[in-house]
């Protein structure tokens, strides 16, 4: 599906230096070698969870399918790289030809993964797959770190709505892909207006306390916002005093007044006394928006409290502590030779201190237990088992170089609600604890994992 029949106004330049430096000088190295043509696979997998994580959530793969589209070496980026002798003329020439002709398997975006589950296998030649390196992991490692903190709080919330508002706690760009992935794991709109025209994401915002105090008495910014965007707007009543803002707002906007935002003091406390003042002044219908630096466990904590909505900024775009995934992306098969059908054999580095890898093309498989539940994350080679053979997890997103899996927003946020719904109820816990479930292996190492 092209990007233009999601009716996307997405536009996104090349993304060929979007990698370090040694993509390429390995890339000259092969080349000379005779190696560089040998039929390759990555894959794409974290050895553990974030500390107390219970499961990852897929997120950014829409993206990664954008960036390996625009990996193209444009005569502006090969005479930055002749300009700096990166490498030199021979790979120069392979690089002004480069298009990815490989094929890309991976978690449906969305779903949710565990240690060693294989998120995303990228095959071809070693060639044109180890200059995706950096920017898959870039994109895959931010956008999943930002979906999991969305997850967590979304789950925390319950029925009520999130507004994603971090786009002033982190880089211009890095905020519109985390608007795109708060979406993915939940939230519901964006106060980001560059996500909203790229991505189709809902947005919402009314007005901050620089506009109470640009006018002389909060009542004048009251009326003023009713009268410019209607009774049925969100006025922020922490300006001053807030039972007084309350009172006022509701003889401004009347009992139609739809909602009031809170984004100072003890949130728990002073919204049960709004939600009294409200019901005492008749708006019985006007909901309360609370902010001020909530993170999953502030959300959890007004569970009980009178809240209709939460805004979420830094906690959220910093992934509540773990803005990284930890996601690496490792060769574990190549073929023998350069030879068109040369077998392909295992690699992998042998490692301590936490590092192993295992080597081999990998399928994966989540089994259900008798009511439908996950029970086990199975990662093997070779042949799937029969019972699990319609438990497969990786689908396929590039086929020849081509993208095939482009799908809208709306469909990846179901698949994470669906996906989030049957793991075990321990799941959606915030103590912290191990992954909900077990990662295991077949074909002989069943029970094992990766930097055990």
């Amino acid at each position: 599906m092209d990007v233009a029949d999601l009716g996307l106004p997405v536009d996104v330049p090349s993304t060929a230096l979007f990698t370090d430096q040694y993509e390429l000088t390995m890339l000259q190295a092969a080349l000379k070698a005779g190696t560089a043509e040998r039929r390759s696979v990555f894959e794409v997998f974290t050895r553990r969870l974030p500390n107390g994580r219970r499961y990852g959530v897929v997120a950014g793969t829409g993206r990664v399918l954008d960036a390996v589209e625009n990996f193209r070496f444009d005569p502006d980026v090969l005479g930055f790289l002749r300009e700096r002798k990166i490498v030199d003329e021979q790979t120069l020439a392979w690089l002004a030809d480069y298009r990815f002709s490989g094929d890309v398997w991976g978690y449906p975006e969305g779903e949710v993964y565990f240690p060693g589950s294989p998120i995303m296998r990228v095959e071809g030649s070693f060639a044109e797959c180890v200059l995706l390196e950096t920017v898959i992991l870039s994109i895959l490692n931010h956008d999943s770190a930002i979906a999991a903190a969305a997850s967590r709080m979304s789950s925390a919330a319950g029925e009520r709505p999130l507004i994603e508002m971090g786009a002033r706690r982190t880089h211009e760009l890095a905020a519109v892909a985390a608007s795109r992935a708060a979406y993915v794991g939940g939230f519901a709109s964006t106060s980001d207006l560059a996500a909203g025209f790229r991505y189709g994401i809902p947005t919402v915002g009314t007005s901050a306390h620089a506009f109470t105090l640009l006018h002389d008495r909060e009542r004048d910014a009251f009326q003023a916002q009713v009268n410019s965007m209607g009774r049925g707007t969100t006025l922020l009543v922490d300006t001053y005093d807030v039972a007084e803002a309350v009172r006022t707002a509701v003889e401004v906007a009347g009992p139609e007044l739809g909602a009031v935002r809170i984004d100072s003091g003890d949130l728990l406390l002073v919204a049960h006394r709004v939600r009294q003042q409200l019901d005492e002044l008749g708006a019985t219908g006007t909901r309360i928006i609370v902010t001020s630096d909530l993170d999953e466990y502030a959300i959890a904590s007004l569970a009980a409290a009178p809240v209709d909505a939460y805004g979420v900024g830094t906690q959220l775009v910093t992934g509540s502590g773990h803005p990284t995934c930890s996601m690496v992306y490792k060769l574990v098969a190549r073929a023998e030779s350069a030879e068109a059908g040369a077998p392909l054999v295992p690699v992998a580095k042998k490692s301590t201190g936490g590092k192993t890898s295992i080597g081999g093309r990998k399928w994966a498989a989540r089994r259900l237990d008798e009511e439908g539940v996950a029970e086990a994350e199975v990662i093997g080679m070779g042949t799937v088992p029969a019972g699990l053979a319609d438990r497969q997890l990786l689908v396929e997103l590039i086929k020849g170089g081509a993208v095939v899996a482009r799908e809208p927003l709306d469909v990846v946020r179901d698949r994470h609600v669906a996906a989030r719904a049957n793991l075990p109820l321990s799941a959606t816990q915030l103590s912290r604890g191990e992954p909900v479930i077990p990662t295991e292996y077949v074909n002989g190492r069943s029970g094992s994992r990766p930097g055990a």
